[in-house]
């Protein structure tokens, strides 16, 4: 936990201080007002318009129903909203026609202003992170294992606070990602902070792609950008003695670590902390990187956006450096950039083409995650038409 920052507020006639947590990095409020449960959700909502930040005095319970409160004031226009948008429809002919870029970019703004009114409702906990408000629960092991320990008390938003809780039961409870051998489930447990595994097409192409020949002579794979450990999982699985995988992040690092102990294959895989691609080179390297084009404003949204494409490019222009001969790397990437007009398909293959690489083949498949029915989204549009592929690459 970053313990450089405070937040402060007037309380009793005494200002008050506490260490101040965000994973998103937000900074620490400088409007702050306590609150119980005599504060009405409609005052509650214009206070958090307003960028004053509320830390919680109530009971417990109650301080959930208000931020639910909260959700259904964002996401259902007011009365006032939609007379603005029936007058917009009648003109919207004199309106130029919003690009699929245009649409994200709104869609993205959305999302931060949601995220920026939502997160105005304050937890404080204790140094040994409990919480000492009425119905509280005992949320102490899964804070303890999200920000580690510590020795005085903090301040988070109800919101990431209850993000921590529902990575700690997807922990404890694991995720289902392939069968063994006995047709038994084998899962693995991503941590606070990393990025789940729920995409389940990318561990099917893994799952089923052709090995290259090349590794009956050379048993070695990477994996870069670990995350959980998934992807060298399901390659340690299908019989590849070797697998190195790296990553930058030290949640992940230690997620797949302890992941692939669980599952008893530290003899098969090695886990190195290197920006990309570990020394050597290898049969075969598999990558799964971020597929949107974009800054994020979160940790965890490091593991879907990538600024200006930098992992993907460095990907591909460090495979001649890392890959054997007449050997295969595979890409699973999403096109879901191209819909979004963030990409295009010609600026993908120029740079696998600068890259000194060549296609080898394409796996395609479609994704079946629960945004794809959902009309009433911004980006129905281009989740509706997205394809996940497994590129197949080698070097010219």
């Amino acid at each position: 936990m970053n313990q450089s920052d405070f937040i402060r507020w007037e309380e009793g006639g005494q200002t008050c201080s506490a260490i101040w947590h965000s994973e998103n990095g937000i900074v620490p409020h400088k409007k702050v007002v306590t609150a119980d449960d005599t504060l009405t959700a409609d005052d509650a909502y214009h206070l958090a318009c307003e960028s004053t930040a509320i830390i919680w005095r109530g009971d417990f319970q109650d301080a959930r129903q208000l931020l639910q409160a909260l959700v259904r004031r964002i996401d259902k226009p007011s009365k006032k909203s939609k007379r603005a948008g029936k007058r917009v429809d009648k003109s919207v002919e004199a309106t130029p026609k919003k690009t699929a870029k245009d649409i994200f970019n709104q869609h993205r703004l959305a999302q931060s202003q949601r995220a920026r009114i939502l997160g105005m409702l304050l937890i404080q906990c204790n140094p040994d992170h409990t919480i000492s408000l009425r119905r509280a629960p005992y949320f102490s092991q899964a804070c303890r294992e999200a920000y580690g320990a510590v020795t005085q008390s903090y301040v988070v938003s109800l919101r990431e606070l209850l993000g921590v809780v529902s990575a700690y039961e997807w922990r404890k409870n694991g995720l289902p990602i392939l069968a063994d051998e006995n047709g038994e489930p084998v899962f693995v447990h991503p941590d606070y902070g990393v990025f789940s595994p729920v995409r389940g097409e990318c561990i099917e192409l893994v799952c089923n792609a052709p090995l290259p020949e090349a590794l009956d002579a050379d048993s070695m794979a990477f994996d870069v950008g670990v995350g959980t450990g998934v992807l060298s999982i399901i390659l340690a699985m299908r019989g590849i003695q070797k697998i190195i995988a790296t990553d930058q992040d030290d949640r992940a690092l230690a997620c797949a670590k302890e992941n692939i102990a669980l599952l008893n294959l530290g003899l098969q895989i090695e886990i190195v902390k290197v920006n990309l691609f570990p020394a050597g080179k290898a049969s075969l390297i598999v990558c799964n990187p971020p597929w949107v084009p974009a800054r994020p404003s979160s940790t965890l949204e490091h593991a879907v956006y990538d600024p200006e494409s930098y992992m993907l490019k460095g990907f591909l222009a460090g495979l001649k450096d890392h890959l054997s001969p007449k050997c295969e790397a595979w890409l699973i990437l999403s096109d879901l950039a191209e819909h979004l007009e963030l990409r295009t398909r010609q600026e993908l293959l120029s740079w696998i083409e600068a890259a000194g690489l060549i296609v080898l083949g394409r796996i395609d498949t479609k994704p079946k995650h629960p945004k794809l029915g959902d009309e009433t989204k911004l980006l129905y549009f281009a989740r509706a038409a997205e394809t996940t592929s497994l590129w197949r690459l080698s070097i010219k």
